[in-house]
């Protein structure tokens, strides 16, 4: 059995072997019920872990021609904003 510290929020540290033997990740969400004295928590969402990689080509621009860094004038863009 392993024991943690309780923070003052309240907050605990699952220890890593017990992450990762049941794929506990950032963002999963965990169900906690009361037994008597026992407190039982439950994955209830798994996250599935992704790199940058994995969203390449799900945004495409539409525009008929490409446009360059400068094609973007701050200065003009600032004096349109003033008007």
């Amino acid at each position: 059995m392993l024991t943690v510290t309780v923070s003052d929020k309240g907050q605990v540290v699952i220890p890593v072997e017990i992450r990762r033997r049941l794929g506990i990740a950032p963002g999963c969400q965990l169900d906690f019920s009361l037994e008597g004295h026992v407190i039982r928590a439950e994955v209830k969402r798994r996250v599935v872990q992704t790199n940058a990689e994995d969203g390449f080509g799900m945004l495409v621009c539409k525009q008929p021609r490409k446009r360059r860094l400068a094609d973007f004038d701050v200065a003009l863009a600032m004096r349109e904003a003033a008007k």
